[in-house]
């Protein structure tokens, strides 16, 4: 058995290194986990943009992917790579953190994709490699400088070429994160940009969790040189009862969960 580690948690600023750095360690130490609470919603090789449960096969945000090379950023177990593959495209799946990649070998059969470790702000491949790139909930959230990402994403992609990312929808940072009629009264500001974070007695930060407001998603994306062409946010479905840490059908039903930028680069 693990040793017990207290946790203090709250939104509070932290260097932005070490913010930045801890979110390997806890995909590390938490992959297993994760996917065996969530790997039957997300399958094995299935596209899902957000707990809202959209599926690329129905919302075709990427277009047609068929003989395209595409990158993931943040992909985690690369799910959504692997239903790209299945799809026609040539993509390539990256994460910062070994230990979901290693999940990634765990869930491959008949449809594979090839794997690397990377920083979403570091990427290792040579300018206008890929035809489009996307992170479906990866890499932006957990670090401080979004724009970095952005910018790495511009390289990588040929003139014209799609980037789309999903993230928690940014006024769900004013209300508590509580999927019952108590996260649907607003208790900070949304103007408020301290992360959440997870730390232990010691002071050693496990978890950062970044907020921006859409103002600050638009500016890191036309920084970086792109065009957002849609804003989608999905509403939740009818007769969808998973609930996921804040999502779920109650508020769900009044409030925003997820919002997904569709851009491009100038072609």
């Amino acid at each position: 058995m693990e040793d017990f580690v207290p946790m203090h948690a709250g939104f509070t600023s932290v260097p932005d290194d070490v913010g930045g750095a801890a979110a390997r360690g806890w995909w590390d130490a938490n992959a297993a986990e994760y996917l065996a609470e969530h790997g039957d919603f997300l399958g094995s090789a299935d596209f899902c943009w957000c707990p809202e449960g959209l599926r690329e096969s129905d919302a075709r945000l990427l277009g047609d992917v068929a003989g395209r090379r595409v990158l993931e950023v943040g992909a985690g177990a690369a799910q959504c790579s692997r239903w790209l593959a299945t799809q026609g495209a040539h993509v390539v799946a990256t994460d910062v953190s070994w230990g979901m990649l290693a999940r990634s070998r765990e869930l491959d059969g008949a449809v594979t994709t090839p794997v690397v470790q990377a920083d979403a702000r570091r990427l290792p491949f040579p300018d206008a490699a890929f035809d489009a790139a996307f992170t479906a909930f990866g890499a932006l959230p957990f670090v401080p400088d979004a724009h970095a990402v952005h910018r790495e994403a511009a390289r990588v992609l040929r003139p014209g070429a799609p980037w789309v990312f999903s993230v928690t929808h940014p006024i769900r940072w004013a209300f508590p994160d509580d999927p019952s009629e108590r996260g649907l009264t607003a208790t900070r500001s949304y103007f408020d940009r301290r992360p959440y974070v997870e730390a232990d007695d010691d002071g050693h930060v496990h978890y950062a969790e970044y907020h921006r407001t859409l103002g600050d998603h638009v500016g890191d994306l036309a920084a970086a040189g792109f065009v957002l062409e849609r804003l989608v946010e999905p509403e939740w479905p009818a007769g969808h009862d998973r609930t996921w840490g804040g999502w779920g059908p109650v508020r769900g039903a009044l409030l925003p969960g997820t919002a997904i930028f569709v851009c491009r680069l100038p072609g």
